[in-house]
């Protein structure tokens, strides 16, 4: 009886393979990274300047930022202070271990500390695909609607941090904030939970002060 293992079981296994690969050359260089994961305009690259821009005198920090086109992104994140690569995905709706290993590949990890991967926005497909980093951070904002962990369980379900950006417009924005954290609660209990606005500064201490830890822990 000859047995048939799915195509997309035999993808994620050799993706996981070459995640774990990824993490052990991080582990060999001692660079502690972080996945961002975030629908489309929630505010990742900004996340990204504002990180890079407050740790630059304190770290050694690199980017590769995900995007199916162009290299605005990465651009920004080197202008804040950071080595930074671009990966074009093509059309791909996410980075996956192959291309993360390549990306690497242009790096001088002995000359970093963090390592932030922007992933490509969108908020079921990067979800599934192991990179090798260490943590995984989702980027979410007011302006997306307070109904989106009830709409995206398996994205919420699998991260280890939780960004709420743009605080600053929960007074003009429809956004129950007890709602969405009760949806949060359910799948991810515990889930360490940042409110913050890079626009105005408000909560960046918290998030950079838990970045500056999990490198500690780490370590």
């Amino acid at each position: 009886m000859i047995e048939r293992v799915p195509v997309v079981e035999k993808i994620l296994g050799a993706n996981d393979r070459l995640a774990a690969m990824n993490r052990a050359r991080l582990d060999a260089a001692g660079v502690f990274s972080l996945n961002f994961l975030a629908s489309p305009g929630a505010g990742k690259t900004s996340l990204v300047e504002q990180t890079v821009s407050r740790l630059a005198g304190r770290l050694r920090l690199a980017v590769i930022d995900g995007d199916i086109a162009t290299s605005i992104d990465a651009d920004r994140a080197a202008a804040a202070g950071a080595t930074a690569v671009q990966i074009n995905t093509g059309g791909e709706c996410h980075l996956d271990a192959v291309m993360l290993q390549g990306a690497l590949e242009q790096l001088d990890l002995s000359a970093i500390d963090l390592l932030i991967v922007e992933n490509v926005g969108n908020l079921i497909c990067p979800a599934n695909f192991a990179l090798g980093t260490h943590r995984s951070v989702l980027v979410a904002s007011v302006p997306e609607g307070d109904d989106k962990p009830y709409k995206y369980p398996g994205t919420y379900r699998g991260v280890d941090a939780l960004v709420i950006n743009k605080v600053d417009l929960l007074p003009y924005v429809k956004f129950d904030m007890a709602y969405f954290r009760r949806g949060v609660a359910a799948l991810n209990p515990g889930l360490v939970t940042f409110p913050l606005s890079c626009r105005t500064g408000e909560g960046m201490e918290g998030w950079l002060e838990w970045v500056v830890e999990q490198l500690r822990v780490k370590s």
